[in-house]
């Protein structure tokens, strides 16, 4: 399909929202067909919103990889509900997706209270149903749609691309119609460079223990191209917020960060289609999560 301003199609604009690690990300870069979102078991790994323009015939759908829902207490944690919360308001859809592996919350503490006042019509994807007994599907399905008015409560497996087909077919039933938003050749406005600085904070969130990832940022400092275009060379920085976190980022004799680097570079030659040269570089910058000025310098 071509970039036709004018042509009129199934379009519009979608929220992925959900509790944190339910398989936001996972479902995303599944629709797309390739990676833009990154992902690890911890929960909380997307921070910043994230956008997929999926394309298919008759159709456009903008996908927004949003931040998990939580109880936030640190300044960072806030902003990220914030821009959770806040897509919300702007979509035409929302997609509220659960885990079904996870237990059943009491009613006051139940994901779907965060759909409270919203007027945007909303489908339930409840993930990982191949993990979770058939017999018990069903009595989730009741018990979710109990408590809010769902469109649609779906069944998916986003690792397997299961249940995926029935997502589409009927979130094109509440799409408006439209013009396309976004040519065919572009599967997110995200640039290149945060892509980059998401897949090293990716591997720094596999590589590394529970305290590390929640206190590290990542900033790349340069992207330059040889002429030649034979070769990229990345430099970036990890920030953490104490001095003792720098030994474990950095590792004996340097092994963690060459791990990290290493794992890094083979994701951003394969999205680049390049050869790379990554060079990273540890940092302290204290208390950053709780700097205003420092997390709007990173996109929040």
């Amino acid at each position: 399909m071509n970039f036709e301003e004018n042509e009129t199609i199934k379009s519009g604009m979608v929220a992925l929202v959900g509790l944190p690690n339910v398989g936001k990300s996972t479902l995303l870069n599944c629709l797309l067909g390739q990676k833009i979102s990154i992902v690890s078991p911890k929960p909380q790994t997307t921070r910043n919103r994230i956008l997929g323009i999926v394309n298919g015939e008759g159709y456009q759908i903008v996908l927004i990889d949003t931040p998990g829902l939580h109880k936030a207490s640190s300044e960072m944690n806030r902003a990220m509900v914030r821009l959770a919360m806040e897509s919300l308001k702007e979509v035409d859809v929302v997609l509220f997706m659960v885990d079904a592996l996870s237990p059943i919350p009491k009613k006051e503490d139940t994901p779907t209270n965060y759909l409270k006042g919203v007027q945007t019509p909303a489908l339930l994807l409840l993930n990982k149903v191949d993990l979770v007994d058939k017999q018990k599907v069903l009595p989730l399905i009741a018990h979710y749609g109990n408590l809010y008015d769902f469109k649609a409560i779906i069944p998916i497996s986003a690792l397997r691309d299961d249940g995926t087909d029935l997502l589409l077919q009927e979130l094109l039933k509440f799409l408006p119609e439209g013009p396309k938003l976004y040519p065919d050749n572009i599967p997110t406005d995200s640039t290149e460079r945060f892509i980059v600085g998401e897949i090293i904070r990716e591997k720094l969130f596999l590589c590394t223990g529970q305290e590390i990832p929640y206190s590290s940022a990542v900033v790349v400092d340069s992207f330059k191209e040889r002429e030649d275009k034979a070769l990229i060379t990345i430099h970036a920085t990890i920030f953490i917020e104490r001095d003792s976190q720098k030994g474990i980022v950095v590792g004996r004799k340097g092994s963690k960060l060459q791990e990290i680097g290493t794992s890094a570079r083979k994701d951003i030659e394969e999205l680049l289609g390049q050869k790379v040269l990554l060079k990273l570089w540890v940092k302290v910058k204290k208390n950053w999560t709780k700097n205003s000025s420092f997390l709007k310098e990173l996109g929040f």
